[in-house]
């Protein structure tokens, strides 16, 4: 072959594919929509952008610069319009979502396997939710509340020993501490075992850090779906993502252990959601088999864990950092007469109105997740606020950080954090502050919406109440350098690093 034909060859390529992309992005009938130029070109600017770790902020940028409507994709939309929340996450089963989350499924046997949160199928998703569902409703969280005490005493227990001892204190670093417990936590709650992470005081087998890079290869391929295909489900040889194989192997340990009755953590006086899935197989036989427990159980573990961690994380981080804020999160605790030497009961802490002020403001301010929820807009296409119309096809979506931020809904100090927001203002009347109340949390997506709404949503408020109420009952905390700001990576879960503590006992 003549040395000048592949440089020649390489050079018509390069001009094909850029003439190409060029004639999409002129007839794409979302061209009329602003954003970054390279981003109506090509996905590639998203998936440089997740690798930034600034998607939400970058995002949130945009929208300052260019208003309610940004193309981030050659067919993708994010929207700011907090009132078609409703629609676009409606249960209607017509909005579907689109391929970003089936890389989150796995290849078993050689074929692609969804679970309840990958399926993009709508009636799939019905059909798999609907033996488990009522297990995660508000009275079933109820009864798994024995597993949380269990958990947050020998935290307490931890906490005391290793940094609140008088004689010797040391600084803890209570975001790492936070997860240790939140993934013991829901170890207990679905089957009755923990994990380990608090009793060895790190990540002795690095399965936090392999999930962080799970939830990171998941953020990325998410922007192009097809990198998966290649990446982890091609039939030649896997290359990712990481593989979580300690948390599949103590899930797949514990369904074996419990089926043959020899599981010696389990007590059939406190049930846990492992034996909730056994039971939903013997009364759906036909939409439940030992597959669908195990992927029950690892989407309880991979979605319940990191999330509540983050949220614990802000409530603290954000409140240490307003003293004024954490003063009177602390006065209410103290006032409600709580036993310092007991957890905080579920029910007890969810009556204080400022622990539930701070909470839905730390869910506000710093979602965990952060990203565009995406759906295809279905047929009859979508009419916008302002006028125009998406036609069906294409990507849509909202983010929480976004409209978390919306200034017409949160009032202009929207990039605040102040909890006061949740409550009823001095002089407003009682009809206004429902109706402000109930425009915000109808934008409020920090467990999503519709019918794909978070199932254990009651489990991680549950589980964040009573842990906030319980440590500022407990101790004194402050961080050990005001100054310093912690550092938070954007991916699929906005996780921090950094919340460094002192803690010690309350000395009233």
């Amino acid at each position: 072959m003549d040395v000048y034909v592949l440089p020649q060859l390489a050079l018509l390529s390069v001009v094909v594919l850029f003439a190409w992309f060029t004639l999409s992005w002129a007839t794409s009938p979302l061209r009329k929509y602003p954003g970054p130029l390279l981003a109506g070109y090509t996905n590639l600017w998203r998936l440089a952008l997740v690798r930034s770790r600034r998607y939400h902020q970058t995002i949130k940028e945009l929208h300052d610069k260019y208003g309610p409507v940004v193309r981030i994709g050659p067919n993708l939309l994010d929207l700011d319009y907090p009132e078609l929340i409703r629609t676009i996450y409606s249960t209607d089963g017509k909005w579907r979502k689109t391929e970003f989350y089936e890389n989150n499924s796995a290849l078993v046997n050689g074929r692609i396997t969804y679970h309840i949160f990958s399926t993009t199928d709508q009636a799939e998703h019905a059909r798999m939710k609907r033996p488990v569902v009522k297990y995660y409703s508000q009275g079933a969280c109820s009864a798994l509340e024995p597993h949380m005490d269990g958990v947050i005493t020998d935290f307490l227990k931890h906490l005391d020993e290793r940094f609140a001892n008088p004689k010797s204190p040391k600084p803890c670093n209570l975001g790492d501490w936070v997860a240790y417990y939140a993934w013991d936590l829901i170890g207990s709650a679905t089957f009755s075992r923990r994990f380990g992470f608090m009793e060895a005081g790190k990540d002795f087998d690095h399965t936090l850090a392999l999930a962080d890079k799970a939830l990171d290869y998941f953020q990325a391929v998410g922007q192009m779906p097809w990198l998966d295909f290649v990446l982890d489900k091609n039939p030649i040889m896997r290359i990712g993502p990481p593989n979580l194989v300690n948390v599949t192997r103590i899930a797949v340990e514990a369904f074996g252990a419990r089926l043959q009755g020899k599981d010696p953590h389990f007590n059939p006086a406190v049930p846990d959601y492992l034996q909730h899935f056994i039971e939903s197989k013997s009364l759906h036989p036909d939409l439940v088999d030992d597959g669908a427990i195990v992927g029950y159980l690892l989407v309880n573990l991979l979605a319940g864990a990191d999330t509540t961690a983050v949220t614990i994380r802000s409530v603290f981080y954000y409140c240490l950092k307003n003293p004024s804020t954490y003063a009177r999160l602390v006065a209410e605790v103290r006032a409600a007469g709580f036993d310092r030497n007991r957890p905080v009961a579920a029910a007890a802490a969810n009556k204080l109105p400022y622990v539930e002020a701070v909470v839905r403001e730390a869910m506000r301010f710093h979602p965990a997740v952060a990203m565009l929820l995406e759906r295809y807009v279905p047929e009859g296409g979508l009419k916008l606020p302002d006028g125009s119309y998406v036609p069906a096809g294409a990507a849509v979506g909202l983010n929480a950080y976004v409209v978390g931020r919306n200034k017409d809904v949160y009032g202009q100090d929207a990039d605040e954090f102040r909890p006061e927001r949740w409550l009823q203002a001095k002089g407003e009347t009682e009809a206004a502050y429902k109706a402000r109340l109930q425009r915000m949390q109808a934008s409020d997506l920090s467990f999503g919406a519709g019918s794909r709404i978070c199932l254990g949503r009651h489990l991680a408020l549950m589980e964040v109440y009573k842990i906030v109420a319980t440590l500022v009952n407990r101790y004194e905390i402050e961080l050990e350098d005001p100054d310093r700001e912690w550092k938070v990576m954007g991916s699929w879960f906005t996780r921090q690093e950094g919340l460094i503590t002192k803690i010690s006992p309350r000395k009233d």
